[in-house]
């Protein structure tokens, strides 16, 4: 990237820094493939995965350059806001699919509604990670259930790419979308994933010929390479990923002890501890403690945490994922969500402990004057 930023030129041109741009961005689109077992010519560079996801969630979808269109949208019920918007989709197109108290999406309801709306071409997105909880969908399930119908299937591999090994062709997807920030990269930078070389959907931004006239604007080739960089990393990295497991496994089995410390163990719960999650997020809640109170107390501390998604987080408010999950609004209100990075350490899940220790320890305190008050 700084290479980029000292040596300026268009990937469009053909003079010597054009072509010195236009190589950066084809590399790094060769390691963005390689990390979702893609081929080269399927990905296209967006500004943010929100941007592919509009992109992708079109009701006008061409084979072979003929129009097979898509009659209607699914959409798990805990997918990320950029794909319950529907994307060009009409709203009276968009169906919204229910998930099992577990988070994973429920097929078998997904199936009736398939059936209610038989003869129509079906499309559905489904995320691979629940960006606020870590679980992980059936994605490859859903799939197969959407190709028997002739539709056509979204993957929102955000979260889970560089956490999970991604194959495009054995999930059985159409198309894909990642983001290169969850990587360890820049941010201002996502992907747009086609499977097929015969399919294809209309531009969501026109005006000019970038990206194969599938995205029109001159490429960031500077966040691009960042991009390619970060992916390619991702992609051999599994060790670093399995010491990142270590450290949320940590950070869980000290939950419990500290909430039992000062009287709290019944009020904690961690989210989907029961599901296939990744190793880099936990979402819990200790009912009582409020999550803008408890984001206020760790920021404080040093500690930077969320409440819920992160492109929601600006604003503490009902999650619904935990919604669509069936949880109880009095518990879903004080949910955090505990993220981990590339870099994180032991020594940062230290301090976490000993930050919630001291935020539940005056929970407990205000608890037990209340009861004393009361009393």
């Amino acid at each position: 990237m700084q290479d980029v930023f000292v040596h300026p030129g268009n990937a469009s041109s053909i003079h010597r820094e054009g072509r010195h741009h236009r190589k950066l961005i084809e590399a790094a689109r060769k390691q963005v493939a390689e990390l979702v077992g893609a081929d080269i010519d399927g990905v296209t560079f967006t500004s943010s995965a929100t941007e592919a996801a509009n992109l992708a969630l079109s009701p006008l979808i061409y084979s072979d350059g003929r129009p097979r269109d898509a009659d209607i949208l699914f959409v798990a019920a805990t997918e990320h806001p950029c794909i319950l918007s529907g994307g060009r989709f009409e709203q009276d197109q968009v169906v919204t699919v229910p998930v099992h108290q577990n988070g994973q999406i429920d097929l078998q309801a997904f199936e009736r509604l398939l059936s209610q709306h038989a003869g129509k071409v079906p499309y559905l997105a489904i995320q691979m990670v629940n960006s606020e909880t870590g679980i992980v969908q059936p994605v490859a399930d859903a799939a197969k259930i959407v190709r028997l119908r002739g539709g056509y299937v979204l993957c929102d591999a955000v979260q889970a790419a560089g956490r999970l090994s991604i194959d495009i062709g054995e999930l059985g997807v159409d198309f894909m979308i990642l983001s290169a920030h969850k990587l360890g990269g820049p941010q201002g930078v996502g992907a747009f994933i086609n499977a097929h070389a015969v399919l294809s959907v209309p531009p969501a931004i026109r005006g000019g010929g970038q990206e194969l006239n599938r995205r029109a604007g001159t490429e960031n080739t500077a966040a691009i390479s960042g991009f390619g960089v970060a992916a390619g990393l991702a992609n051999i990295d599994a060790a670093k990923y399995l010491e990142t497991v270590a450290l949320k496994d940590s950070i869980e089995s000290s939950l419990h002890p500290i909430c039992a410390e000062n009287g709290l163990s019944d009020r904690l719960t961690i989210f989907g501890r029961d599901s296939e999650r990744v190793g880099n997020t936990c979402l819990f809640s200790v009912e009582g403690l409020k999550a803008e109170t408890a984001l206020i107390a760790f920021d404080l501390d040093g500690v930077a945490v969320s409440s819920g998604s992160a492109c929601s987080s600006g604003k503490v408010g009902a999650s619904h994922v935990l919604e669509a999950m069936g949880v109880k609004p009095e518990v879903a209100r004080g949910a955090i969500r505990v993220s981990l990075g590339w870099d994180s350490k032991q020594e940062d899940v230290e301090h976490f402990a000993r930050s919630f220790k001291r935020i539940t320890r005056r929970l407990s305190e205000m608890t037990q004057n209340a009861i004393a008050g009361a009393a």
